[in-house]
């Protein structure tokens, strides 16, 4: 056995004992240390560098890791096996993802997009109401005469008159009953949810002067991350927010590689713990301290996330979504408790998880078309969800088709060399002076750059192309004798951002060929997809009329640079409009509309999923795409000289 050490940069130190020979990323792991491994442990991403401070592990090279960086006792910790007592430096760049991640969230745009959609769907018959309800009321007080049990009193009032032919009321409920009638001579209230012609009682307490308020959570379930609304569901008035990272990151960036974890022994568990303790019970945690509430006051949480997020959270084995046909659990979850998932709302607090159309396409885009609205449209309108997959709606009032291609992480950072997620020191502005090929950058929080987010790398790419940096292939031009553009032993070009030589700086931000290879492949995925879908309508995307762009990676994203590098269809900017967090939006319009969570159900039901993997064509769209802009130019008039 051996003792190990983790000291987390300028934040604190964390024990544990390891096995001989354990792995130092899954001890770091079981120690409930955040290492950033956006490939979980794959030995292909570089980016779960560790210090040794003292002794050593056994480790084998790579080339994600220099002999400068050798010499320093910097390792891989997925790469490194433990063998003795050792201290290890962990950066804390990891639990600033998790806890200060820039995060797309209800900003006042969204508010304001929210209040639009929300007036339009209720001039089109939605009830401006939620389903939940409390009332005041006197029941008659018992006597010899009428003798009937508290619950049978109850059930009378509601039948006789509020008009609800069943009444359904859990045990734990009921146990409240004989001390609530009491306390105040039958003068109570009911917390109700109004299911038409059936009322479920949620809580019963003696009643005060006035009602009680009553919360609701809207919550977005990302593969990155996880945010949340706290909702005043008297008023509708979101009270606050708060978002973090989601913490199965420490078990992969990408759905694949947490499905892949789901296998190990445990994986499953640790997952779903991951997502409810450290993130969804964290958030809830945030947002009753910041206004000061009691949890037992929030008695809805509507939920959104892909198909994977929704297994993981039920603790489902998602293993088949990987894997052809590619078949999902279930797709249309029943509403249950919170308390089943080990939410820690009102023990009676209901939860809905928008429904999944097939195992890429979850409820994060089904509650986001309903918050767009496409399916309200008479115009042919386009939902573009950008993030780690890519997730693509076309369609109208008459139709919905749905597809979803997989960008890999490059869009938020993963497996680019000095790519990183949206935190403190991320760069994510770039131009670069025609002259001179000097690069300026904005950074989040205006701090020194420590990476380059999804936001960053589509600038720089640009703006590598425009000036000449690289060509259409992604290569760096040979001849161009500049000192920001360096070739490795292998040949490989680097353009630097930002350098210790150059800059003065802590530490060396650049761009390779291989990370804007990457990055093209991504892009072209989401073209390609965006085409496959439109040619199978026999559409050509001149019939677009609007595009609405979703996800973390649009919070900075220029649509300009986006169409120049051919992610995007070239239509004219004003045609896109950067929505935000649809899903979220689609979340809380659910919470505060009677019938949202019916209408989002129906929306699933009605949307045709193409699977891309399998379309005759879609390989060939993909390898054209793989070209800034694209090979074929026809796609891209504007961009023709």
């Amino acid at each position: 056995m051996n003792k190990v050490r983790f000291n987390i940069k300028g934040k604190r130190s964390v024990d544990l004992i390891a096995s001989d020979g354990e792995n130092l990323l899954e001890a770091a792991r079981r120690a409930g240390v955040m290492i950033d491994s956006p490939c979980s442990g794959n030995v292909t991403c570089g980016k779960c560098k560790v210090k040794i401070e003292s002794g050593q592990v056994r480790t084998e090279k790579s080339r994600h890791i220099s002999e400068a960086e050798m010499a320093q006792g910097i390792v891989l910790s997925c790469n490194s096996t433990i063998i003795e007592d050792i201290e290890v430096e962990v950066p804390d760049l990891a639990s600033s993802f998790v806890n200060e991640m820039q995060i797309t969230d209800l900003s006042v745009n969204e508010n304001k997009n929210i209040k639009y959609v929300r007036k339009k769907m209720i001039k089109e018959g939605m009830t401006n109401a939620s389903r939940l309800w409390s009332e005041i009321i006197k029941l008659p007080c018992p006597s010899i005469e009428d003798n009937s049990a508290d619950e049978d009193r109850l059930k009378l009032y509601f039948k006789q008159q509020l008009g609800y032919e069943d009444i359904a009321i859990s045990l734990n409920v009921i146990k409240k009953l004989p001390d609530a009638f009491r306390k105040n001579d039958f003068l109570i209230e009911v917390v109700y949810l109004k299911r038409r012609e059936v009322a479920e009682i949620l809580d019963v307490k003696p009643a005060n002067s006035e009602k009680s308020v009553l919360y609701g959570i809207a919550l977005d379930i990302g593969t990155t991350s996880v945010s949340a609304c706290l909702v005043d569901m008297n008023t509708n008035e979101i009270l606050t927010k708060a978002s973090m990272g989601n913490a199965q990151v420490k078990y992969g960036a990408d759905v694949i590689n947490r499905i892949v974890y789901s296998e190990k022994p445990g994986g499953l568990e640790k997952l779903r713990r991951a997502i409810v303790d450290e993130s969804i019970n964290n958030l809830i945690e945030k947002l009753v301290n910041t206004i000061g509430i009691s949890k037992e006051d929030i008695y809805e949480v509507c939920a959104a996330g892909n198909t994977t997020m929704n297994h993981l959270l039920l603790g489902l084995n998602p293993d088949y979504l990987r894997r052809e046909p590619f078949i999902p659990v279930i797709n249309d979850i029943p509403e249950m408790k919170c308390v089943e998932l080990g939410i820690t709302v009102n023990p009676e607090g209901k939860i809905y998880l928008a429904p999944s159309v097939a195992s890429y396409v979850g409820g994060d885009i089904t509650a986001g078309v309903f918050a767009v609205p496409v399916w309200m449209r008479e115009d042919f309108t386009m939902l573009v969800d950008l993030g780690t997959n890519g997730e693509i709606v076309f369609g109208n009032k008459d139709f919905l088709m749905t597809c979803a291609c997989s960008a890999g992480p490059a869009f938020e950072g993963g497996e680019i060399s000095c790519g990183t997620r949206a935190v403190p020191g991320a760069i994510e502005q770039v131009t670069i002076n025609d002259g001179d090929l000097r690069p300026f950058y904005n950074t989040i929080g205006q701090v020194s750059p420590v990476g380059i987010c999804g936001s960053g790398i589509i600038d720089l790419i640009c703006e590598m192309k425009r000036t000449g940096i690289i060509n259409g292939k992604g290569r760096m031009e040979r001849d161009l004798n500049h000192p920001r553009i360096k070739f490795d032993e292998y040949g490989i070009g680097q353009y630097y951002l930002y350098s210790k030589e150059l800059d003065n700086g802590s530490k060396d931000v650049y761009i390779t060929e291989i990370d804007i290879d990457s990055f093209i492949k991504a892009k072209g995925a989401v073209f390609s997809a965006i085409y496959i879908l439109m040619e199978s309508l026999d559409m050509s995307i001149d019939v677009l009329e609007n595009i609405y762009v979703a996800g973390g990676i649009g919070t900075n994203l220029d649509i300009t640079n986006a169409i120049a590098l051919g992610m995007l269809p070239d239509i004219p900017v004003e045609k896109y409009y950067y929505i935000g967090n649809s899903s979220m939006q689609g979340c809380y319009l659910a919470l505060t509309l009677s019938e949202g969570k019916d209408k989002i159900r129906e929306i699933s039901q009605n949307m045709t999923y193409m699977e891309l993997s399998v379309h005759p064509t879609y390989m060939d769209e993909f390898i054209s795409a793989c070209f800034i802009p694209h090979t074929n130019m026809n796609l891209f008039p504007s961009l023709e000289n």
